[in-house]
């Protein structure tokens, strides 16, 4: 039997391996933190690019919202514009037969001997002029105005006596107003 004796020496052989396995486990980790970084960074993008998919999403959602937000507020002005043009023609529906009362009611108090040459009318107020044959005709006038249920504030602003085919009359300038009266319900009662 022969010995085989080994010449080289045995720390050595193992310096080696264990420089061998140190390599190959530095390598093993190098490559392991290359693949986990990768991993790392790739996982981010994903996330970084779903959040843009999302911010994306809401920005679209959010402008549709814009959009009808500024249709609810077009809608609320023409809601608006409508709400009172109904009401002006109320107002107008029930004043249309106000003016009728109002002539009728002049004409039922104006007193003999007087008459009327113009008669204009801003908004309630209105001026009349036109001559009597007395002022004491004049003053019948404006207490039967006075009492009137659509007249309110006689008012005589001129009264001229002038002679005029050998009598005197009696030229005359007065301002009344009309009285509005509402029923319980807002609507202008009628009267008559």
């Amino acid at each position: 039997m022969t010995t085989r004796v080994n010449l080289l020496p045995w720390r050595e052989i193992r310096r080696r391996e264990k420089d061998r396995q140190l390599l190959s486990a530095s390598i093993a980790t190098w490559i392991l933190m290359v693949v986990v970084v990768f991993y790392a960074q790739w996982y981010m993008n994903d996330v970084i690019d779903h959040q843009k998919n999302r911010n994306s999403f809401l920005r679209g959602e959010i402008s549709k919202l814009e959009k009808q937000i500024e249709e609810i507020e077009d809608l609320k002005r023409r809601k608006d514009a409508l709400l009172a043009r109904m009401e002006i023609i109320q107002r107008l529906q029930s004043d249309r037969t106000k003016i009728v009362h109002v002539f009728d009611d002049l004409v039922r108090k104006l007193p003999e001997g007087v008459y009327l040459t113009q008669f204009t009318k801003k908004k309630n107020a209105m001026a009349l002029n036109g001559f009597a044959q007395s002022n004491a005709r004049v003053s019948a006038l404006m207490n039967s105005l006075e009492a009137s249920d659509w007249f309110t504030n006689a008012n005589l602003d001129v009264i001229n006596v002038t002679p005029q085919g050998g009598s005197r009359i009696s030229k005359f300038s007065l301002k009344v107003r009309e009285e509005i009266k509402n029923d319980k319900n807002g609507a202008i009662a009628e009267k008559g």
